[in-house]
């Protein structure tokens, strides 16, 4: 915004200096230009003062004798001549018969006078040409032509356009120092405000703003102090909202462990006929400390997704295809016992080939747990399940980029279309799940995507074929170390194209 606003400031600058300097450089000029038109007509009349006296006492030597001496003085040529373009005295060079001086000889003895009509520039150079008839009224007694140097008028239009140039600079250079501090001095409240914004709507707890509000304009003042009373309300409602689910996983953590110890000691005593009541109890115990446990994965994996949309996290980077073989090798077993067939890529073993991605260890492989568990869990006995990680072209921050893509793939009953719309939802699950009595809390999903959300990536469900689901976890590449000009190695490509 600052730039946006100097730039505009500027332009306006250069319009209102340039609409001051232009007029005055053309006047200045203008100006010049007509001084040395009335000094020569000055001249011009004096010689055809003397060449009228001439023509009326027949003695002509007085006048010759005058424009030699202009000539010698001044260095300009003339040419006097009488009704009958006879040459009276012709000087430094200049004759009658030449085609441009005959010309204004013409004129000048039909009684007109020739003037230079073009200003003078910086630039010009060579001669100006005057013709002036010499006699009184309409009677004409002889012409004169003079040719008038322009140097030295040039060289002085030269130094005033230099002073105006430099005073326009001077100026220009003042309001730019001016249009910065005020941009400055309006600007800088306003990106503080912004920042302080986005830690809001981030969840973070934001700067306060009464200082630099204090700093800028009144308006700016109270939009702070408006924002400081919102910001203290909306932050304290977060973190009531937070602790309380933090809080409350903590606080029913013994509860239910003192509940459990008491369900086990009870169950010696039981008669058989309580077994299975027992079982049933003993089972939502499990099912309520998932989901304390996944309540507080969701509400840390919140918490960190909106610390990274306001910090900058692109330093971090790790290896996919590693993080991808080692959740293979523990998961394994768990897909043997649950009596499915997990792989890596496609074979048995991993790629050797590094796939770099903007996120870190732990935090990718928290979300391939999340989406290996799940197609274990659901894809029921019998199933395939493949790990692929691979390297994509995609956009990542409205741009091209790199995409790391992790994705896990089964051949189970899947999910229709409108349950992949709402698979990501908080508690949602599917009804088969529910009906079959699945254990699941319905926030995995949900945790994976705010994980993959903090570091620019994005979670995509889609059905594979020919039959399953497919959930590909995307990540954007990070950028090449210092001091390499390209970015790190990337994986073989996925079949399943370049990520949305």
């Amino acid at each position: 915004m600052r730039t946006r606003v100097q730039a505009a400031l500027l332009l306006f600058v250069v319009i209102a200096v340039a609409a001051f300097a232009v007029p005055l450089l053309l006047f200045t000029a203008s100006d010049r230009t007509q001084q040395l038109v009335l000094a020569r007509s000055a001249d011009l009349d004096r010689f055809a003062a003397l060449m009228d006296q001439a023509a009326a006492t027949g003695d002509t030597s007085a006048v010759a004798a005058e424009a030699r001496r202009y000539t010698q003085l001044y260095g300009e040529p003339l040419v006097v001549t009488d009704t009958r373009r006879r040459p009276v005295v012709q000087t430094g060079g200049m004759r009658a018969v030449d085609p441009a001086v005959a010309r204004l000889l013409d004129a000048a003895l039909r009684n007109q006078t020739a003037r230079p009509s073009r200003a003078l520039r910086p630039w010009s150079r060579g001669h100006r040409m005057f013709a002036e008839p010499a006699g009184t009224g309409t009677r004409v007694s002889g012409a004169v032509v003079l040719r008038a140097s322009v140097g030295t008028a040039s060289e002085e239009i030269t130094r005033r356009w230099a002073a105006v140039l430099a005073g326009a600079a001077l100026v220009a250079v003042a309001c730019t120092v001016l249009a910065r501090a005020a941009t400055g001095w309006v600007v800088s409240p306003l990106r503080r405000l912004d920042r302080a914004v986005g830690q809001l709507a981030a969840g973070l707890p934001p700067e306060r703003t009464e200082q630099t509000g204090a700093a800028g304009p009144p308006e700016l003042r109270q939009l702070a102090i408006g924002f400081n009373r919102m910001a203290r309300t909306v932050t304290a409602a977060l973190e009531q909202q937070r602790r309380l689910v933090a809080d409350t996983s903590h606080q029913m953590r013994n509860p239910m462990a003192a509940l459990r110890l008491r369900v086990d000691a009870l169950h010696p005593h039981l008669a058989p006929s309580g077994e299975r009541t027992y079982t049933g109890v003993t089972t939502e115990l499990d099912r309520l400390e998932t989901l304390l446990d996944d309540l507080l994965a969701l509400a840390t994996a919140e918490h960190r997704a909106g610390e990274l949309a306001v910090t900058d996290g692109s330093d971090v980077r790790c290896d996919a295809a590693a993080v991808a073989a080692e959740r293979h090798r523990l998961w394994e077993p768990v897909a043997e016992r649950a009596g499915a067939r997990l792989t890596l890529g496609t074979g048995p073993a991993a790629s050797p080939v590094p796939v770099p991605a903007a996120c870190t260890d732990r935090e990718l492989a928290q979300v391939a747990d999340i989406l290996l568990d799940n197609a274990i869990k659901y894809a029921g006995e019998g199933a395939a399940i493949s790990l692929h990680c691979t390297t994509a072209e995609g956009r990542a921050d409205g741009g091209p980029a790199v995409l790391a893509v992790l994705t896990v793939t089964d051949d189970g009953p899947g999910l229709g279309p409108q349950e992949l719309a709402l698979a990501t939802t908080r508690f949602w699950r599917a009804g088969r799940q529910r009906r079959n009595g699945t254990s699941g809390t319905g926030l995995g999903l949900a945790i994976a995507e705010q994980l993959l959300a903090g570091r620019g990536g994005h979670l995509e469900l889609s059905t594979a074929r020919p039959r399953g689901l497919r959930a590909r976890a995307v990540v954007p590449a990070p950028g090449p170390p210092p001091g390499e000009p390209g970015a790190a190695g990337a994986g073989h490509r996925d079949g399943g194209g370049a990520a949305r």
